[in-house]
């Protein structure tokens, strides 16, 4: 069986690490906001009891290595600010899925490349991954904007794929390959 732990790893502005208990408030803060679960497929958090049960759930995943889930802390400050999750790894396939979120406020600072560029890198040259798939709601321009970025290519569309706070909605699946990404970091 693979195993897929999660690191500690750093950027000039971010630290990437594994969440602890003591995350749970700045967590509850990223997920009670309604705009940063617009387009995510679950409500918006009403209690911290929400953020307890997904920090347990990633301390599960920490023992049993089975998923890649850090917490966005900013280096200056330590105060974590969002996440970003490694996920749904089929290892014989070399592949998995990336999600993330993080805080409005941050938005717009460069935060989100900063903090995905080392979880993908840590993802194809660490874990060895050959690709990386996301999926996005079609209106969400701000989340696209960050994946092509990084590299990922839109693959295909699928109409009302979720629903999502009491609508239907859409998805664009995006992929990246190892081979995009190190063809992007050698321009």
């Amino acid at each position: 069986m693979s195993s897929y732990p999660t690191p500690i790893l750093t950027t000039s502005r971010l630290t990437l690490r594994p969440m602890t208990m003591e995350d749970a408030a700045d967590l509850f803060a990223v997920f009670s906001d309604p705009a940063v679960v617009r387009y995510w497929s679950a409500p918006t958090w009403t209690s911290i009891a929400f953020a307890e049960q997904n920090i347990e759930r990633a301390l599960e995943s920490y023992r049993e290595q089975s998923e890649v889930r850090f917490g966005i802390e900013l280096a200056e400050t330590g105060q974590l600010i969002g996440t970003a999750n490694l996920h749904h790894f089929f290892p014989q396939n070399r592949r998995c899925e990336i999600g993330y979120a993080l805080g409005s406020a941050y938005w717009g600072k460069g935060f989100a490349s900063e903090a995905l560029e080392a979880a993908i890198d840590y993802a194809f040259h660490e874990l060895r991954l050959n690709r990386i798939e996301a999926d996005i709601d079609p209106r969400n321009a701000a989340s696209a904007g960050v994946l092509e970025r990084m590299g990922f290519r839109k693959e295909g569309y699928m109409p009302e794929r979720w629903f999502v706070h009491g609508e239907m909605a859409d998805t664009i699946n995006y992929g990246l390959l190892r081979s995009y990404w190190d063809e992007r970091g050698r321009r």
